[in-house]
């Protein structure tokens, strides 16, 4: 089918989406994720096919980002049971008003109808957006990166055979056949045909999506996350969260890219961090951390001399821009300058900086004493996510399925005139 086609498609099956109630959804979902465990060798042979043609086109994080292994479909598939345990967001009450003239006035949440995505080289997201989407009511349409347009095709062969064997429409669920930019663009100006537009990506497609979407689309993901080691910070506790920040998944954004110390502690605390992330990493055989310095951290520490990019870059490799700043005041100036609102961290044992920096820093997800890797649906009790909002209105965060709901009015009279 065109894009256009299956778009219209999708149209079709949005009714029978939001007059399922829980029941049917979630023996649909169920049924979707058995039905990824029973066809996991074909995912993974069409998996394999993906990571041996983008073999030598991308980096090996990258190739991390694409593969998938018996677990991960594993992962996924209880992903998606996950998902059929949340209760159902659709029909909630949300305010109830008593007017003098008799009226009764109800907010109630209500599908968003069709719901489109376009995403890059993770095929897990194929399951995850699937999942919630649906479970929210509405019909969702996919388009993939063509790294992964192998891979997200025998997921969605697998989903939508669960979503038949419930009795729901196999049209609620859409993967685009065309990978270029021309059905992206198709997507962002599918006026009438899409309800919201996600993008899942890099900082080329969220601008691209935002910039020329003729539909409602949610800002998400680009993340430039930064750790703040204080002047009261445990060092110990530090290194271990910059070390998981940075290291335990680089090619997600919620992986930390800018760690930033505080003048009193550098002296001190750089040493640790070259040792923990380089040298250590080294001796263990693992990747090293390539350390891009200023120059009051270069003059403490080896490393690569920053340059002018290296502070607004979203590395998602094992790459990190290091900085030493005055103060704190000094660190959330740089945060406002710098972060793309997605997640930061202050590491301290001090109360009132603690406070001070979850007031001042304007980020979707604010830690103190925490790894950034913990901005994730899953992590936050939401179930599998659609994806992390860094903007404010409607959606802020990791989505999850309150996020994927609208909602109207519905006002009951009898027989009132104004």
């Amino acid at each position: 089918m065109t894009t256009q086609e299956l778009l219209r498609s999708a149209q079709g099956a949005k009714g029978a989406m939001a007059l399922a109630d829980a029941m049917k959804k979630n023996a649909a979902l169920l049924a979707m994720a058995d039905a990824l465990t029973a066809h996991t060798a074909a995912i993974l042979k069409a998996n394999q096919a993906d990571v041996e043609a983008a073999r030598g086109h991308i980096g090996e994080v990258m190739l991390d980002r694409l593969r998938l292994t018996e677990e991960r479909i594993a992962g996924m598939a209880e992903g998606v049971r996950q998902v059929a345990q949340l209760p159902d967001p659709v029909g909630q009450v949300l305010r109830t008003v008593e007017r003098p003239s008799g009226l009764q006035i109800r907010r109630i949440s209500v599908p968003m109808g069709v719901i489109a995505i376009i995403y890059e080289s993770r095929p897990n997201v194929t399951s995850d957006a699937a999942a919630l989407a649906l479970k929210a009511g509405s019909a969702c349409v996919l388009r993939c990166g063509k790294e992964a347009h192998r891979s997200a095709t025998a997921i969605v062969e697998a989903l939508r055979e669960g979503l038949e064997a419930a009795g729901l429409p196999q049209n609620a669920l859409q993967l685009v056949e065309d990978t270029s930019r021309e059905s992206a663009r198709e997507l962002m100006e599918a006026r009438g045909l899409v309800d919201l537009l996600i993008p899942r990506g890099g900082a080329g497609l969220i601008r691209s999506c935002v910039e020329n979407a003729l539909v409602p689309c949610i800002e998400t993901g680009t993340g430039i996350c930064h750790v703040y080691v204080d002047a009261a910070a445990d060092l110990a506790k530090a290194l271990r969260i910059i070390e998981n920040a940075k290291t335990s998944r680089p090619s997600v954004c919620n992986a930390e890219e800018v760690c930033l110390v505080h003048r009193d502690t550098a002296a001190k605390f750089l040493p640790l961090l070259q040792k923990c992330l380089v040298e250590d990493r080294k001796a263990a055989g693992k990747p090293p951390v390539e350390l891009r310095l200023d120059k009051e951290a270069a003059a403490i520490i080896p490393g690569t001399p920053a340059g002018p990019q290296d502070f607004d870059t979203e590395f998602l490799d094992y790459i990190l821009a290091v900085a030493v700043v005055e103060d704190l005041e000094a660190a959330i100036a740089h945060i406002a300058a710098h972060s793309t609102g997605h997640s930061d961290a202050i590491v301290t044992e001090d109360a009132a900086a603690a406070d001070r920096f979850a007031a001042l820093v304007d980020s979707a997800a604010v830690y103190v004493n925490a790894s950034t890797r913990f901005t994730d649906g899953g992590e936050f009790g939401l179930g599998c996510e659609m994806g992390i909002s860094t903007q404010k209105l409607h959606a802020r965060g990791p989505m999850g399925l309150e996020e994927l709901t609208s909602y109207k009015y519905v006002i009951r009279g009898s027989g009132q005139i104004r």
